[in-house]
């Protein structure tokens, strides 16, 4: 299996450090809203990542924090009249709603900063003794020159960054030693929350919490860190910083990062009036439908969001859900039975597809040749499973796409919805109307119905129906 690893820029044949066991630590959202499609991304794409290394028998450590004290959770706790904690509670709890209804596992650990604070404390000294981080009026910093390697993950140049350092500002520039050094603690403002340290009442700075928090739940050095593209610099390059001086060993082998996702060929932002948030999505798609659009392109590729699409990747969904609908009717109505010659050749017709899928995924996680191997299995299914097979047979057929569909996330059974009482009628009533062969009626009703969202499919195992 190879990765792409952006410390290298180079596809790496992948090895744990650990035989049958990876440690892999992603970014999380920092929370003071619901998640928007753009945060959706890591989490989906990071998923089935853990997934596909599950599926290859690897026992996965997947840590993945919340970012609970921040200056805009602090910000919404102060518009709100509440505190910063009560801001981070509620959209955790929000988050595990969007995540669970896209299919996104709860990590291993899901650590909050805010209880990780003695190991962030203590991560600072120990940089402050080895002449690695100093303070000024109660803020620590890190002298990044004291560390030689820093820029080899962005590639970035340290001179040819402090000549552009004025995007780096932070409040205190004029008390740093050098302009390109980062914050690692600073002191409370009125009304902020705040911990004793000591250097001062105060917090941590962003970048602390990454490295305390993967070094307390996976270790000195890790196999995978992943993110979105934008932390690459400065974040995830002030983690390796921050930890291995600290460390005094690698941080993290893989470093695998998602590419951006635009909006209607834009980049999302709430100015520009294209910001749309999961929960938004949800109440005009499944979210499946937004885990099959977030697949459909490698994770490193920039992603297109618009209506147009997200309608394409319902569609494609939906043909799955239709052959999986189809399997699911045909078992049921098949005969116990011993699999045929014909079948047991098939079924070894059926194992390229397979093949195929793990080749993509083990070609740095390509989602996208994946699903296409998938939609093979699909038109296999439709072709060579047919009335008159056996119920083995197609229960196996099943089982393999849902396997495949269950690695990708993708839950492709359709649920079982109960219909209220006056559809369930409309519905009973127009099979009297077709038994009478007043098929005006039939049809009148139909077409309410399908006003009211409710498809109908006429079967010969019956009436079946779907919502548009």
């Amino acid at each position: 299996m190879k990765l792409y690893n952006t410390m290298t820029k180079r596809k790496e044949e992948f090895v744990p450090i650990t035989p049958g066991k990876i440690s892999m630590y992603v970014c999380g959202p920092t929370v003071y809203n619901l998640i928007h499609i753009g945060n959706a991304r890591p989490m989906i794409v990071f998923d089935t990542a853990r997934r596909y290394f599950e599926y290859k028998g690897y026992e996965v450590n997947y840590v993945s924090n919340f970012t609970d004290v921040d200056d805009k959770i602090i910000k919404k706790a102060n518009e709100e009249g509440v505190t910063a904690e009560e801001i981070s509670s509620r959209y955790i709890a929000e988050c595990k709603k969007d995540m669970e209804a896209m299919n996104v596992r709860p990590a291993t650990t899901h650590p909050l900063a805010t209880n990780e604070i003695p190991g962030m404390i203590e991560m600072i000294t120990k940089l402050i003794e080895q002449g690695h981080a100093y303070e000024v009026n109660g803020t620590v910093y890190f002298r990044t020159r004291s560390f030689p390697e820093y820029g080899k993950l962005s590639h970035k140049n340290l001179d040819d960054l402090r000549s552009g350092f004025r995007d780096l500002k932070v409040s205190g520039e004029d008390q740093k030693e050098d302009p390109l050094d980062f914050v690692l603690w600073k002191p409370k403002k009125e009304g902020e929350p705040y911990w004793d340290a000591p250097w001062s009442q105060g917090r941590p700075g962003w970048h602390i919490e990454c490295s305390v928090m993967a070094k307390h739940y996976l270790g000195e050095t890790i196999d995978i860190h992943a993110g979105g593209e934008d932390l690459i610099f400065p974040h995830h390059e002030n983690e390796i910083a921050q930890s291995e001086c600290c460390n005094g060993a690698p941080f993290a082998h893989y470093w695998l990062h998602n590419a951006f996702l635009n909006i209607d060929n834009r980049k999302m932002s709430k100015s520009l009036g294209n910001f749309f948030t999961v929960r938004e999505i949800g109440e005009q798609y499944d979210l499946m439908v937004l885990r099959m659009f977030m697949l459909s392109a490698h994770y490193r590729s920039p992603l297109n969001f618009s209506r147009e699409i997200m309608e394409s990747a319902k569609n494609s969904l939906e043909r799955i859900v239709t052959a999986a609908d189809r399997l699911n009717d045909l078992i049921a109505a098949a005969q116990d039975q011993d699999l045929t010659e014909d079948e047991k050749k098939k079924l070894e017709e059926m194992k390229p597809y397979r093949l195929k899928f793990e080749q993509a995924m083990d070609d740095d996680l390509n989602t996208a040749d994946a699903l296409a191997a998938v939609f093979e299995l699909v038109r296999f299914a439709n072709v060579e499973v047919s009335e008159g097979a056996s119920r083995l047979f197609a229960e196996m057929v099943k089982q393999e796409l849902l396997l495949l569909c269950d690695i990708l996330g993708l839950t492709v059974e359709r649920r079982q919805e109960t219909l209220d009482e006056e559809i369930e009628a409309k519905i009973a009533e127009r099979q009297e109307a077709r038994k009478a062969k007043d098929f005006a009626r039939a049809d009148a009703i139909r077409d309410e119905l399908l006003a009211k969202g409710i498809i109908l499919e006429d079967t010969r195992e019956g009436v079946k129906w779907k919502r548009a």
